[in-house]
């Protein structure tokens, strides 16, 4: 069964709106109103306020808001999180995401909205650290809207996060890094095989009384591929919508889900605006 059949089949009391993001609040407000739960294609809202009053009536109505976030429903996300939660990788010191390619050019948002929402929900379901700051910086070169743009996100903790999107790249990258005291992990989505590789590599200082006296050692080990799901993602999600509305289980990427990426995406624009000013989250 397609996903979007399983999620307005005639036993779910559900409505899907899978529209451009000005079109979300309303179709979304409409539906939460008459008593339906709500299956929103990212990004969810079109800003914080927007998203707040969702979730604020969807808790009134008692029905729930999931979000597509879809990649959090990959095997490689999945055995990425595993791996941080095992402390296989350690501390981590940085997430860094590169998703570019030539087009789709978007006619009502810019490359930021229509692709780092990806990128933004991963970061949000793998790192333990909360967001505080951002600075985004980017250009406008064909229709008005940023079509390249960087944004550097500051963590608690001193996790540092980066996300290049790009509609003008001549070939397709979608690929994640992320380094950690113990080990670290390349996520290639274009992998056929091999999407998600470990390496135990690493750096160690000791002796730090003095700078000039620091010891730098390098440790080099081995690289190893585990298996990951190769499951379908969306259909997945799917379930997992339908399971959270049979059983009143709260979504793994619900409304809160989507309002906190909805948060980086308004203090990127603002950043923007501001040529790289950083915007406190």
């Amino acid at each position: 069964m397609d996903p979007c059949e399983l999620i307005t089949s005639k036993d779910i009391d559900a409505i899907a709106v899978v529209t451009p993001v000005w079109t979300h609040f309303d179709l979304a407000r409409a539906a939460i109103e008459n008593g339906k739960h709500v299956f929103v294609e990212k990004p969810f809202t079109s800003s914080v306020e927007q998203g707040e009053r969702l979730i604020g009536l969807a808790a009134r109505k008692r029905v729930k808001i999931m979000v597509d976030h879809t990649f959090l429903f990959t095997g490689a996300v999945k055995k990425i999180r595993q791996l941080v939660d095992e402390g296989t990788l350690g501390r981590l010191y940085y997430y860094d995401s590169t998703r570019v390619n030539l087009g789709l050019f978007q006619h009502d948002v810019n490359v930021i909205w229509d692709l780092a929402p990806h990128d933004l929900s991963i970061m949000d379901y793998l790192l333990k650290d909360k967001p505080v700051a951002v600075i985004a910086t980017g250009e406008k070169h064909l229709n008005g809207h940023e079509d390249v743009a960087y944004i550097t996100i500051y963590c608690e903790g001193g996790t540092i996060a980066h996300i290049n999107v790009n509609w003008l790249s001549p070939v397709k990258v979608r690929t994640t890094l992320l380094g950690g005291e113990k080990r670290m992990v390349v996520w290639n989505d274009l992998e056929a095989d091999e999407k998600v590789r470990v390496y135990d590599r690493g750096v160690s200082i000791s002796n730090v009384d003095s700078v000039h006296d620091l010891l730098v050692s390098y440790r080099s080990g081995d690289m190893w591929s585990p298996r990951v799901d190769q499951g379908e993602a969306l259909a997945a999600e799917a379930r997992h919508f339908v399971d959270c509305i049979q059983n009143d289980l709260p979504p793994l990427n619900d409304g809160e889900a989507g309002l906190r990426v909805v948060k980086l995406l308004e203090a990127s624009d603002q950043s923007l605006r501001g040529r790289g000013t950083p915007v406190q989250i």
